[in-house]
């Protein structure tokens, strides 16, 4: 019945990907695609008016990154479930989807029959990890714990340091940083002063090399 469908928006900034989705997960009797969005701000603005049941996301997204797009829709709207789609299989990206709200995370060389159980069990209140993701998120995890019990500055960051830090290493602007994040540049410069302040570090070349040991950029 059209009435019991799951409504769904996809957000994906490559067209051709983009249309193999909604054809792929037209298939599903159970799911409606109602919106589809090609930039993080975009995805945004389709919540907000259709309030799907699950927003399919990528996590490299123009004008709004992924992750800042998944904590703005969990923050105004609980309700809609999140399935991150990406190719990132680092754990960082991981932890950071998983602690913005996700509740899937599904890697773009899935088949179409783990898409479609990973959404479901999305929309059934589960959470859901590609295969081999599991063992990253707790490495990581331990990895990151006894990193902050033995660098009392990295563990005197706040989440939206350590967001902007790594945002600085992979070399975004004071500006894009204000713009990805919608927040002031003026916010983006205090909180930049304060990292070089905590961490007793002096430029972007040390910010970044900082950055890279904590395993917050891959390179």
């Amino acid at each position: 019945m059209k009435g019991n469908k799951q409504r769904l928006v996809i957000a994906e900034d490559h067209t051709i990907l983009r249309e193999g989705l909604r054809a792929l997960l037209a298939s599903d009797s159970n799911l409606q695609i109602v919106g589809e969005a090609e930039d993080g701000r975009e995805a945004i603005q389709c919540v907000e008016k259709l309030l799907p049941d699950l927003l399919l996301i990528d996590l490299s997204m123009p004008k709004i990154n992924g992750i800042a797009a998944i904590k703005d829709v969990k923050k105004r709207y609980p309700q809609t479930k999140i399935a991150v789609l990406t190719v990132h299989k680092a754990e960082e990206y991981i932890l950071a989807a998983l602690q913005a709200g996700a509740e899937g995370y599904i890697l773009k060389d899935a088949t179409h029959d783990e898409l479609l159980i990973a959404i479901r069990h999305v929309l059934d209140g589960q959470t859901y990890l590609s295969p081999g993701i599991s063992k990253k998120i707790i490495e990581g995890y331990l990895e990151n714990k006894t990193s902050a019990e033995i660098d009392p500055a990295w563990n005197r960051l706040t989440q939206r340091e350590r967001e902007i830090l790594k945002m600085i290493a992979e070399g975004y602007k004071n500006k894009e940083v204000a713009e990805t994040l919608c927040i002031s540049l003026k916010t983006v410069e205090k909180h930049r002063a304060n990292l070089m302040k905590k961490l007793d570090l002096h430029n972007t070349a040390e910010l970044t090399v900082f950055a890279l040991e904590k395993g917050l950029v891959v390179r």
